[in-house]
């Protein structure tokens, strides 16, 4: 029972991200949650943020104000599934945007989102960096100098 209600929260929790509800989006996390990405991911660097982001209000500043800088227009999530057991729901998804500079992004992720008292705590997200880098950077990104 618990897992279900769990998988339902998560859901809840991400239609109300495309609300760009502060208050609204605030509800699902705990005070000290955490998000986690891979450090140096394409986002991170484009928006010179950090790649851990601690705390509700630090969650909820990026989900309102930093990912529309970055994905502007035609943003699209295609879930593939929502994985719950007990207080830990994994999210599989590929989400397409369009880029500030006009590019088009699309890239598979997998979010990790552990619970405790019925509220998001932490969030672990993976996604293909080098590719998102690519889309996010161009070919000057990724090319390596025989001293790498």
């Amino acid at each position: 029972m618990a897992s279900e209600r769990n998988r339902e929260l998560v859901k809840r929790a991400w239609r109300s991200f495309s609300t760009r509800d502060k208050d609204l989006i605030a509800s699902f996390f705990t005070q000290d949650a955490e998000w986690l990405a891979p450090p140096g991911n394409a986002t991170a660097v484009a928006l010179g943020a950090t790649h851990h982001m601690v705390g509700r209000d630090a969650i909820v500043h990026f989900l309102t104000i930093d990912f529309p800088r970055m994905f502007v227009a035609d943003v699209v999530v295609d879930f593939r599934g929502f994985h719950a057991d007990g207080d830990v729901v994994v999210v599989e998804e590929t989400m397409q945007a369009t880029l500030a500079g006009g590019n088009a992004y699309r890239n598979d992720y997998c979010f990790i989102f552990q619970l405790r008292d019925g509220l998001i705590h932490r969030v672990r997200e993976y996604m293909d960096t080098a590719k998102g880098h690519h889309m996010v950077f161009g070919d000057a990104c990724c090319k390596r100098t025989d001293d790498q």
